[in-house]
């Protein structure tokens, strides 16, 4: 049997996750090793038992006696905290999901890297923050790296039997969020429960308002140069309201190879978990006779900072990733608890960056995760300065 572990469970990756293996036989066909998840403990249990996991761990230890007793009688091993979830993904299995949040499920997802295998990468930030050192674990234990986000999922999709070498720019399209026509004046004053209402995908509220900002498709901007090793200059941003056409890639002759599909991340975890099998999946058939028309706008700079700051930290190199998501995650953080406005998350991340960028941009080539997880502290430690400072003055 095929062992698979799954790093945050319980968030919307995890569960559209947990939902295929049920739907392709779960604990009959798949040997589950660990599911993680955080707060939602009645959650997590019961992926755990219905699965048959070895282990389930919440990242928050004050949880732990919780988690035991949802899982009493079952056999499952509990655990909590970091500590536990490292554990966890030191256990051996063929496939494994990275899908926690953040930059914390960049050690669970090195970890795992090490068994070979797959593993499938919903987690945007570890390639932010340190895709050298992902695709070096990778490479050193003969991992397979499979993308998971829809869009990078799509490009993987179109270079499948294409020479690389040909290959003259990759589309990165972009629902727009739910303020692509909204003025930055108008979007000085969003709240984030408006922030929340993601028009297309049915997300969690953090990569909502990521999605909201572009910051989500800033991290993406990062991602798809690191994974594909395209130049940034080749990699292009469209508005795509729709969200049907997930992402393109253009060749020297011209020709250009798009992968479409419902808005449903079961189709992109789908097909990284049964790989390079293309299996039945639970998603809508588009329907072209009803899809009235497809748009697609230049991505705006101006109304949307995140896409020139990405393409900023792609020019510096170094560890200014780990800079650039430790800053913004402060920020939307700061956001959602009503501290900084809409906009001022952007501003926070460039003022982070002025301060620390020179320095992580010189990071020599063969850091590790103490080096990326020192930048990391640090520019939390001058965000939540600056955010103190933003609140001060507003409540002047």
């Amino acid at each position: 049997m095929r062992r698979v572990s799954i790093f945050g469970s319980t968030g919307s990756i995890g569960q559209n996750t947990v939902d295929l293996l049920q739907r392709q036989g779960g604990a009959d066909v798949y040997d589950v090793v660990a599911l993680t998840g955080a707060g939602n403990i009645k959650l997590l249990a019961e992926q755990a038992r219905a699965l048959r996991a070895e282990v389930a761990v919440t990242a928050l230890p004050e949880r732990l006696d919780d988690l035991r007793a949802a899982l009493s009688g079952s056999g499952i091993a509990a655990a909590a905290g970091p500590e536990a979830l490292c554990e966890a993904a030191a256990r051996p299995c063929d496939w494994a999901m990275s899908a926690i949040v953040g930059a914390a499920g960049l050690e669970p997802g090195l970890i795992a890297a090490r068994h070979g295998g797959v593993l499938a990468l919903a987690n945007k930030e570890s390639l932010v923050c340190a895709g050298a050192l992902v695709e070096e674990t990778c490479a050193a234990h003969g991992t397979r790296l499979l993308p998971v986000d829809s869009e990078h999922s799509a490009i993987f999709q179109a270079l499948q039997g294409e020479n690389r070498a040909a290959v003259e720019r990759i589309l990165l399209t972009a629902s727009g969020g739910p303020f692509r026509n909204l003025t930055r004046e108008e979007m000085r004053y969003v709240t984030p429960k408006q922030a929340m209402a993601h028009p297309n995908w049915e997300m969690g509220a953090r990569i909502s308002i990521d999605s909201a900002s572009m910051f989500n498709k800033a991290l993406e901007l990062i991602e798809t140069h690191v994974l594909f090793d395209v130049d940034p200059e080749q990699i292009e941003v469209v508005v795509h309201p729709q969200s049907i056409i997930h992402s393109m890639v253009g060749f020297r002759d011209g020709s250009i190879m798009a992968q479409l599909g419902p808005s449903d991340m079961r189709g992109a975890i789908g097909y990284a978990l049964n790989f390079p099998e293309r299996a039945p999946l639970p998603v809508e058939r588009l329907d072209f006779a009803t899809i009235s028309r497809l748009e697609f706008v230049a991505e705006d700079r101006a109304r949307f900072p995140a896409l020139r700051l990405a393409r900023e930290v792609m020019a510096a190199g170094g560890l200014t990733g780990a800079v650039f998501n430790a800053a913004k995650e402060t920020a939307l953080d700061a956001f959602l608890e009503h501290r900084i406005g809409f906009l001022d998350m952007s501003d926070l991340v460039t003022d982070v960056l002025d301060a620390l960028g020179a320095e992580a941009a010189a990071t020599a080539a063969g850091y590790g995760l103490a080096e990326v997880m020192e930048f990391d502290a640090a520019a939390r430690r001058i965000a939540m300065r600056r955010v103190n400072g933003m609140a001060a003055t507003a409540e002047m």
